[in-house]
């Protein structure tokens, strides 16, 4: 059995049996009207739609498949008792270097960002000079 069905042909457009009706009216009315079912230059469109389709059901048959992923090892214990254990430090510097190196560098662009504030507090309330 199967996870992926068949896609089953598309119906005929039911405006088809309009377009000569509807595009005879508009092109007398001075406006160009292409019909969607009506062929193009060269390729009909619904050659056209029927290519995409036929591409689109393979790329979905190839991306849906059953066969197996690599198994990852769960490591949530590990990190469960990492987290939990009583050493002292703050639970968001208990990951490691790369959490220290993020904490300063985020704790360094908050400074940042005030004192650059505060500045541009102080250069607003200034008075302008006339000249």
């Amino acid at each position: 059995m199967s996870l992926v069905e068949p896609l089953q042909p598309l119906p005929v457009p039911l405006y088809s049996r309009l377009c000569a009706s509807v595009g005879g009216q508009l092109q007398a009315s001075g406006f160009r009207f292409r019909c969607p079912c009506s062929p193009v230059r060269g390729e009909g469109t619904r050659a056209k739609m029927l290519r995409n389709l036929l591409a689109l059901r393979q790329i979905s048959q190839r991306t849906i498949s059953t066969a197996s992923r690599r198994q990852v090892a769960n490591r949530v214990p590990e990190k469960q008792k990492l987290f939990q254990e009583d050493n002292g430090m703050p639970v968001h510097l208990k990951g490691g270097l790369m959490d220290g190196l993020l904490y300063r560098t985020t704790m360094a662009l908050t400074v940042f960002g005030t004192c650059y504030a505060i500045y541009e507090l102080f250069v607003a309330a200034m008075p302008k000079k006339v000249k």
